[in-house]
C-alpha cells in the first residue's frame, strides 16, 4: 500500500484496484483501522490522494517522506515493537500449559494494549480466571461459576501452597500477599476501565495504553507464576498429567 501511494504521489499511476482491495482489508480490521495513516482512511482511491498529496508537498522527497512517516505506527505494531521482552517468558509458559485456552486469551491481550485497551483490560481479568479455574480443574478442587476473581485466586493460591497464611517468613507472606492485593486491583481496574459494564457520568473515564499494559503485565506475570508453581509442583489430580515447561 505505501508503495503504490509513494507511486501516484511521484509521478506513476500506481495500481488503484489493489489499493482499494488493501484499504477495504485495513479498514475492516478493528485493530488495524486506527493506525492506517488519516489519509489512507480518508480517500478510498488514488485519483482522490492525488490531489491531497499534490497540495501538502511540491517535491517528490517530500511527498516519500510525508507517507513514510504516516505508515511508522502502523509498520510498528506490525512488527511488534510494542512487545517487552517478558512478554516471551509468559509466553512460553502459557502455550506450554494450555495452548488452546490460557494462551489464546494471552495473545490476544497482548495484541490489544496498544489499540483496545479497554479490551485487553478485559482480558487481563479473563487470563486469570481461566488459569485459576484450569488448576482448580487439574487439582480437583470445587469452585462455582460465580465466584468471582479474588476468590478463584484465593482457591488456586492455596491449593499451590501460595497463600500467605501458609507461610511463616515474612518476605515470602509479603510478596504472596502482593501477589493478592494485585489481583484484587485487576479486578477492579477491569470494573471501573474495561469494556466488560456500562458506565454512566458525563466524563466516564477512559484507560490509556499504559493502563492496558499495567493490567496486562501484571496477569501475564502473575499467570505464568501460577502455572510454573503447578508445573514444578506436577499437582495434577489423579489420573492428569501436568506438562512439562521443558
Amino acid at each position: 500500500m505505501e508503495g503504490i501511494l509513494i507511486a501516484r504521489a511521484t509521478g506513476g499511476s500506481g495500481d488503484d484496484r489493489v489499493y482499494a482491495e488493501l484499504r477495504r482489508d485495513f479498514m475492516n480490521d478493528p485493530r488495524l483501522h486506527d493506525l492506517l495513516p488519516k489519509f489512507v482512511r480518508t480517500y478510498r482511491n488514488l485519483d482522490a490522494f492525488w490531489p491531497f498529496i499534490k497540495a501538502e508537498a511540491g517535491t517528490y522527497a517530500e511527498r516519500r517522506e510525508i507517507i513514510g512517516k504516516s505508515f511508522t505506527p502502523l509498520f510498528d505494531h506490525l512488527e511488534k515493537r510494542h512487545s517487552a521482552p517478558a512478554d516471551k517468558v509468559s509466553s512460553d509458559a502459557l502455550e506450554s500449559f494450555d495452548t488452546d485456552g490460557v494462551h489464546v486469551v494471552w495473545a490476544k491481550a497482548l495484541e490489544r494494549r496498544t489499540d483496545d485497551p479497554e479490551g485487553a483490560i478485559t482480558l487481563a481479568r479473563t487470563l486469570l480466571e481461566t488459569v485459576t479455574k484450569r488448576i482448580l480443574d487439574e487439582c480437583g478442587e470445587d469452585y462455582l461459576e460465580t465466584d468471582d476473581l479474588p476468590k478463584l485466586y484465593g482457591k488456586a493460591a492455596r491449593a499451590l501452597n501460595l497463600a500467605p497464611n501458609q507461610h511463616t517468613e515474612e518476605p515470602i507472606k509479603a510478596i504472596l500477599g502482593g501477589a493478592m492485593n494485585l489481583v484484587n486491583g485487576i479486578g477492579t481496574l477491569r470494573n471501573r476501565l474495561s469494556d466488560s459494564h456500562g458506565r454512566g457520568g458525563k466524563l466516564p473515564v477512559r484507560p490509556s495504553p499504559r493502563h492496558a499494559s499495567l493490567a496486562v503485565n501484571t496477569a501475564g506475570a502473575i499467570s505464568t507464576f501460577l502455572v510454573e508453581t503447578f508445573n514444578e509442583k506436577g499437582q495434577a489430580r489423579p489420573g492428569v498429567q501436568a506438562q512439562s515447561t521443558s
